[in-house]
């Protein structure tokens, strides 16, 4: 059994500590962020969580990956062809990609990837005795006719059931990341400690609670002006649990990279409109984008539910009246330190190709349509109107409240209930609570993955449809939109369904997030992204 005083011993001595003069004074570029929440595993097949996927991404590559454009490009797959059906896409592989250097390989050099890799990595996360949660990610693929076919060491195909257009984009998850069965296969379980990938840092020493190290893949095979990538010598993930103390670390250069502002330095850090205060201005960098993340607030729309029996939110025009009634401006510049944007549009958020802010009828703060709504539902002024129950998480407990003072201005009372996250999420999903906090963040950048949140078949537990928002007309749209290869009819569908939606109400939209990066102003090529992807293979350290 390893000691871990022994461990933190060498990884003192290997990296420096934390501190950048000591890592400059070794001659190596070591880039340093912190998780908070943890890392429960490498192993792409269970990343899941924003802290394992950005871990996974430094070690592992797929056929295609994202750019901070959201468009699809490259990666092991140097190019793909796709059928004039939409069914067939097919995959040519580069012959120069190997996986990280390992003892269970011969010699202990890692060999170079081909098809059947990608065949073994895709099957695996299908196999149901793993129970990948990624195995959604292939619901597309048409497995009884073979679903994933090596041609040759080079050459992959992959057969769909019927056209999809997003599933290129698809494909740039971690879940899709290739990975070696002799590895695999060995370690079992164990993979999750002992990953071996294709990526630009391969896997060094896991102290868990306390570090997590990578090293350059001297052998990557990507290239950037000549140059190959990575340009830093090592990562390490800290784990300070406590945000404040992570913050006062990252201030201090102890941190190369913060993500995201947290209520216990936002006051500190940034105005009341998103902008970094003064005394920090030369310290370091801000940099925002939009993010694909709707913050909202999801009705149970199946009034067979027990929940919602004799519920008055059965009621369309009580659930538009309480769309109309608070402000969200007001709530994003108080509340949020004008990080965000109000949520006065769709389900889709801005930063995907199909949002349209223009002929799209949302909601913004009325508390005269409100009133005027009440009253038609019979409940003027909100007399008789009982109250509402809304099933929030502590950390969303001050955007509830906010809620509940305004609307009680226009006579909807409203009981906050607080729940634990796990708990929260388990009684969403089985439609315990008839008015709920959630949110959702792209698994890849289209709006058909916000619009499945409504989709008929994907009614929870089963599927992410929370609110059991049930409707043929919608239903049929996705499908037609689902199997539209053309972008500009596709995306005047998504408009479409996402404009039915606002109409039927089965969600208050509160924001759209932003992506929030700082960084130490001698770090650079770090980038952004509306997906907040990660990706450090082009960052580099200036003295």
């Amino acid at each position: 059994m390893r000691n871990p005083v022994l461990i933190l011993l060498i990884i003192i001595n290997l990296l420096g500590g934390c501190k950048r003069q000591q890592s400059a004074s070794t001659g190596k570029q070591v880039f340093r962020y912190n998780e908070a929440s943890g890392i429960r595993t490498l192993d792409p097949a269970f990343a899941k969580g924003q802290a394992d996927i950005w871990a996974c991404n430094q070690i592992f590559n797929g056929l295609v990956q994202m750019n901070d454009k959201l468009e699809t490009t490259p990666a092991i797959a140097y190019r793909w062809e796709i059928s004039e059906d939409g069914k067939i896409y097919t995959f040519f592989l580069r012959k120069d990609v190997h996986f990280h250097d390992d003892p269970l390989f011969p010699n202990g050099k890692g060999r170079v990837v081909t098809a059947s890799d990608f065949v073994f990595s895709f099957k695996r996360i299908l196999d149901p005795k793993l129970a990948s949660p990624g195995a959604w990610v292939f619901n597309q693929v048409d497995t009884q006719n073979g679903g994933f076919v090596a041609l040759s060491d080079s050459v992959l195909q992959i057969l769909l059931k019927q056209p999809f257009p997003p599933f290129s984009g698809l494909l740039s998850t971690t879940f899709c990341s290739v990975v070696p069965h002799e590895i695999v296969n060995h370690y079992g379980n164990d993979f999750r400690t002992h990953p071996v990938g294709t990526g630009p840092f391969r896997f060094h020493l896991w102290v868990e609670r306390t570090n997590l190290i990578f090293h350059k893949n001297e052998k990557y095979f990507e290239f950037e002006n000549d140059k190959r990538l990575p340009f830093v010598d090592a990562v390490v993930i800290s784990f300070i649990n406590d945000r404040q103390s992570a913050f006062m670390e990252f201030v201090k250069g102890n941190l190369d990279f913060l993500s995201g502002i947290d209520a216990s330095y936002k006051d500190e850090l940034i105005s009341r409109q998103g902008s970094l205060k003064p005394k920090y201005e030369n310290k370091f960098k801000m940099e925002k984008c939009a993010y694909l993340n709707t913050e909202y607030l999801g009705f149970i729309m199946d009034s067979t539910q027990g929940v919602m029996k004799n519920n008055p939110l059965n009621n369309i025009l009580i659930r538009q009246a309480i769309n109309y009634g608070f402000d969200r401006k007001k709530m994003i510049t108080f509340l949020r330190n004008g990080i965000g944007t109000p949520g006065e549009f769709g389900i889709v958020p801005p930063g995907l190709p199909s949002f349209d802010s223009t002929n799209f009828r949302g909601y913004h703060y009325n508390p005269g349509k409100t009133a005027e709504l009440l009253a038609q539902a019979g409940f003027p002024g909100g007399r008789g109107l009982p109250v509402i129950t809304m099933s929030t998480t502590r950390e969303y407990q001050d955007i509830c409240e906010f809620m509940q003072g305004q609307l009680a201005e226009s006579g909807i009372r409203i009981k906050l209930e607080v729940n634990q996250g796990a708990a929260h999420r388990e009684m969403v999903a089985k439609q315990e609570l008839s008015f709920f906090r959630a949110s959702w963040i792209a698994d890849y950048p289209d709006a058909e993955n916000y619009l499945s949140l409504f989709y008929g078949d994907n009614l929870s537990p089963r599927g992410p449809n929370y609110t059991h928002f049930n409707s043929e007309k919608f239903n049929e749209g996705y499908r037609n939109a689902s199997a539209t290869t053309n972008d500009s009819l596709r995306f005047s569908i998504y408009k479409d369904l996402d404009q039915q939606l606002m109409n039927e109400s089965p969600v208050v939209v509160l924001y759209y997030d932003q992506v929030v990066r700082l960084y130490q102003n001698n770090v650079h090529g770090l980038g952004n992204n509306a997906m907040n992807l990660l990706s450090i293979k082009k960052v580099s350290i200036s003295e």
